[in-house]
Formats: C-alpha cells, sequence, structure tokens
C-alpha cells in the first residue's frame, strides 16, 4: 500500500527492507499527484522497521490456546510466538505423560533436570510402563515422582518387572497426588501390594486390575494403614485369570467399597461365590454391571434375586 510514497525515489522495497532501483511504471505502481500525501498523511507513513507486538487480553488469549487443547503440533509452533505463550500452551502439551522405558525417563529428566521447575504439574494422566526405573530415580533425587503432584487417572504396567520387588516398586506411588480419582494396575499375578496402593490414595474413585497369571500369586492381607479409606464410588474393572485373591482383599478394604459399576472377567467357574460376595459388598450404590463368563446361569439367577433393579449386561 505504500509503495506509491517512494515514486519520487524512484525505489520498491524488495525481501526484507532491501531497497533497489526499479521503473516504477514497469513495476506497475500508480503515480499519485503530488498532494496525496498531504490530504491522505495516513497512508504515506513509512513501514515499521520491526514488526508489531500484538497484545491480546489474557483471558482472549487463554481461551485461543483452550481451543487447541487437542492439537498437539499447533500448540508447539505457539510456543514460538512469545514467551507469553509458552505456560498458556505447557498445560495442554504436558497432560498426558507416558514413561514407557529407561529412555523416556532420561529424556524427560535431561529436558527438566529440576523436579520443582518442570511441567510435571501440568500432567493430569500419567502412564507408567517401568516402574523399577521410577522407583530408583525417585530415591535419587528425594521424591522425584512427587512433581506429578495433580494427576488424576494413574496407568502402572508392571509386567515387564517380573515378581521381583513388586512391593518396592509401588511405593513411590502412594499418596503421590493427592487428587488421584483413577487408578489402572497392570500386574502378571495378583499382589496384596497394589492394594496398599489403592488404601494409599484418599480420593481413589476408579479401580481396574488387570492380571494374567495365577501361579505366584500373593494372598497376603493389606499392610498399609491408611488415614482415611478411599471413596471408591466409580467403577470397578477387573480382568485376571481367578477373581478369588484380589476380591477377597477388596472385601477387605477399611472402608469398604462402594462402585456403581462393576465390569468383570473371570475364567475360573470356581471363584462364582466371590463374585456374589462383590455383588453384595456394593449393592446399596451398584447401578451396572458387566460380565464374562462362560457359566453364568447361576449368577443370574442370584441378580435377579438380589439385585432385581440391575442394569446388567452379558458378554
Amino acid at each position: 500500500m505504500f509503495l506509491h510514497i517512494l515514486q519520487k525515489l524512484g525505489t520498491v522495497e524488495r525481501g526484507w527492507g532491501r531497497m533497489e532501483e526499479v521503473d516504477l511504471e514497469l513495476a506497475g505502481v500508480p503515480i499519485f499527484p503530488t498532494d496525496f500525501c498531504r490530504d491522505y498523511p495516513a497512508y504515506c507513513e513509512p513501514p515499521p522497521s520491526t514488526m508489531p507486538n500484538p497484545h491480546l487480553p489474557p483471558e482472549i488469549l487463554d481461551y485461543t490456546v483452550d481451543l487447541l487443547c487437542d492439537k498437539p503440533a499447533t500448540l508447539k509452533q505457539c510456543c514460538l510466538v512469545s514467551k507469553s505463550w509458552v505456560p498458556r500452551t505447557r498445560k495442554h502439551l504436558f497432560t498426558d505423560i507416558s514413561f514407557n522405558s529407561f529412555d523416556d525417563l532420561e529424556a524427560w529428566k535431561k529436558s527438566f533436570p529440576d523436579p520443582a521447575n518442570s511441567p510435571a504439574y501440568h500432567t493430569h494422566s500419567l502412564s507408567v510402563g517401568c516402574p523399577r526405573f521410577i522407583t530408583v530415580a525417585d530415591a535419587e533425587e528425594g521424591g522425584w515422582i512427587r512433581a506429578f503432584s495433580r494427576v488424576v487417572r494413574l496407568k502402572v504396567h508392571t509386567d515387564f518387572e517380573g515378581d521381583y520387588g513388586l512391593e518396592v516398586f509401588l511405593v513411590p506411588f502412594y499418596n503421590f497426588s493427592p487428587v488421584l480419582k483413577s487408578l489402572q494396575v497392570i500386574n502378571s499375578h495378583p499382589h496384596s501390594r497394589v492394594f496398599d496402593l489403592v488404601c494409599s490414595l484418599p480420593r481413589l474413585e476408579d479401580l481396574n486390575i488387570q492380571e494374567y497369571q495365577v501361579d505366584g500369586a500373593d494372598y497376603g492381607g493389606i499392610d498399609f494403614q491408611p488415614l482415611t479409606s478411599p471413596p471408591l464410588t466409580g467403577t470397578f474393572e477387573l480382568d485376571t485369570e481367578e477373581a478369588e485373591p484380589t476380591i477377597r482383599r477388596s472385601l477387605d478394604l477399611p472402608g469398604g467399597f462402594h462402585f456403581r459399576e462393576l465390569v468383570l472377567t473371570w475364567r475360573n467357574e470356581g471363584d462364582l461365590r466371590w463374585i456374589m460376595a462383590l455383588v453384595v459388598g456394593c449393592s446399596d450404590t451398584l447401578e451396572r454391571f458387566d460380565i464374562w463368563q462362560t457359566t453364568r446361569s447361576t449368577l443370574l439367577q442370584f441378580l435377579h434375586r438380589s439385585v432385581p433393579y440391575l442394569n446388567f449386561r452379558l458378554r
């Protein structure tokens, strides 16, 4: 728009501010009368040497970034706009974090050597597939895992750890996030230390336990003595070869449980009485029951008799 003001100089801007001699008429630049700049001074001001820094109200900027919460590639570009945009994008970029290997852990520690200043504060969903390495890092750095103090959903996969030391590997996660409401534990076999972890989470509502072996099952009791019992008012999902060890320990929880939904998969017909005990234990709050088992006629009769109002689904 401002090319007309250069007509007397016989120059035109090319690239980043470099001026070159040109023939204005050949370049297609209109020749305005000499009094144009006097009558329209706003159009004749020279261009600024740098791009102006646009100012947006903080609430508008926050709203704009929030709209991009599910677009990580765009959020990363937002980090390049201005330093003031970085904190706003971090809360979305780091909301879901997974440590599936030692390399994942080392990459995080290298990028954020100071746990107190890391974006762990923004993490709401944490998945851990290498609890052994997390435990070591936590011990070396004096409570490293507690930087993730706002995690709402935790998934711990211990299948790759073997049987050794599970009671140690889970300890750093005891009450590490006071707002945690959902826990998923994938383990090779039933283990009592899982319920120590459950008891340490004062706001836990949803519990998901997956176990794939019966051999080596730990039938020990619950050692952790919580000050308050978790509410356990959400969903209990259990996928196991043998339900007895896990259900027996769940029935021993200090405050009981009040699940609204049960999603159960078991493969041992001898566990039927334990399943019934679990249903009775939360019959006052149970709203939905989703089960899979090869022989279900006895269980169906029990459900119709004990909780006739229940909405249940068979798979």
